[in-house]
């Protein structure tokens, strides 16, 4: 098998993934995934894809995170490993879309509006 790409995206977050047959490691970045994520939770949702089809030990994966804070890069990670997982075995789509692994969340930070402190938050209105 060569290797596959795939990129994951969420809020600012940006990852781009290559997956080759291996024995299950993920750098991340020129480290390890515990040195980048060392919280478990974290690991544990970068790995769900993964979990899902039992494919822990099955791909060497490579990844380049840019971008965003630690949670959203964590979970930009997780698309993109679900979406190359599909395009190695298209039969997982159907698991992977069930737990909502194949969805890009669109959810983002809304821009500051001109003459407000924040985007929706607005300064003191004075009648007189």
């Amino acid at each position: 098998m060569e290797q596959i790409n795939a990129v994951g995206r969420r809020k600012a977050a940006i990852a781009r993934v290559y997956v080759s047959e291996g024995n299950g490691e993920i750098t991340i970045n020129k480290r390890t995934l515990e040195e980048y994520f060392p919280s478990p939770i974290l690991q544990f949702i970068v790995k769900q894809p993964l979990n899902t089809i039992e494919a822990t030990e099955k791909y060497n994966i490579k990844v380049n995170l840019i971008g965003g804070g630690y949670k959203g890069q964590a979970e930009a990670l997780r698309l993109a490993i679900a979406r190359a997982l599909v395009k190695i075995n298209a039969e997982d789509k159907s698991a992977l879309r069930k737990e909502g692994f194949m969805t890009r969340d669109p959810r983002a930070v809304e821009r500051k509006k001109p003459g407000q402190p924040k985007a929706r938050k607005r300064f003191q209105f004075s009648k007189r």
